[in-house]
């Protein structure tokens, strides 16, 4: 019996065919400090684009998964451990994004309650915590297409305010409401009224669950503000939404 090689037949693929190009891994790490939203950049100690500002990130090894690979960079590079919300939100392809070579990168976003002990580690020379205003806003300038990946990764998270309970991972297993508070006010850029941001949380049960205990007392001796946890209502979203401005801009509600 003879057989015929159809349209429809599958052939063997043959890797010849096809260009090589390298996987990396980036990782944008953001916390809130000094009441600002920041971005852990490294300073990349060889080249290309040596002694200028990146993202956290490297090549990916071939036994290793993407997130695994993310995992191992962000503590070689920066030292940082303890890492939230950990989340692969873009992937970027352009042939000429890196000088080196064609280089496909898959890009994360890590939120974290604080930073500490940051240091350069692996190939970068030096890491620190640098205002996203800054590197939106060209102040700071970074290597490849790092400035895209850092406006996409935070775009990412302001929506996330609005969808999730992103919030909750910048505080840490209990907060005040203070705290909390600032997380919006950090990462959507406005400015809140405390008051209607209570009556926001406190509107529909499941928000928070008061704890029964007291933050520290503040340097100026008031009196020590109640400590909450996350409740399960963070699941469906969160308590307030952000409302477009006539400028163009957004204005938490």
């Amino acid at each position: 019996m003879s057989t015929k090689t159809g349209a429809g037949t599958a052939k063997a693929l043959d890797p010849g065919r096809y260009p090589a190009f390298a996987v990396t891994v980036d990782v944008v790490v953001l916390t809130v400090a000094s009441g600002a939203l920041q971005a852990v950049l490294i300073r990349r100690g060889v080249p290309p684009f040596a002694g200028m500002w990146a993202i956290p990130g490297g090549f990916k090894r071939p036994d290793e998964t993407l997130d695994k690979a993310a995992w191992r960079e962000l503590s070689q590079e920066t030292g940082v451990d303890g890492a939230r919300l950990l989340t692969q939100f873009g992937a970027y392809g352009d042939p000429g994004r890196d000088p080196r070579m064609n280089v496909v990168t898959v890009a994360y976003v890590a939120v974290l309650r604080q930073v500490t002990g940051i240091a350069g580690g692996s190939d970068a020379a030096a890491a620190a915590l640098v205002p996203v205003s800054e590197v939106l806003s060209g102040k700071v300038e970074l290597a490849f297409d790092h400035a895209r990946i850092v406006r996409d990764a935070v775009d990412r998270v302001r929506a996330d305010l609005d969808l999730t309970g992103g919030a909750t991972a910048f505080v840490g297993p209990t907060f005040t409401l203070a705290e909390l508070r600032a997380v919006y006010e950090a990462v959507w850029g406005v400015r809140l009224d405390g008051a209607n941001f209570r009556r926001k949380v406190f509107g529909d049960e499941g928000w928070v669950i008061p704890t029964g205990r007291h933050a520290r007392p503040g340097a100026n001796g008031g009196k020590p503000a109640e400590l909450y946890r996350p409740g399960p209502r963070w699941r469906q979203g969160g308590p307030i939404r952000r409302s477009p401005r006539k400028d163009g801009g957004k204005k938490g509600r």
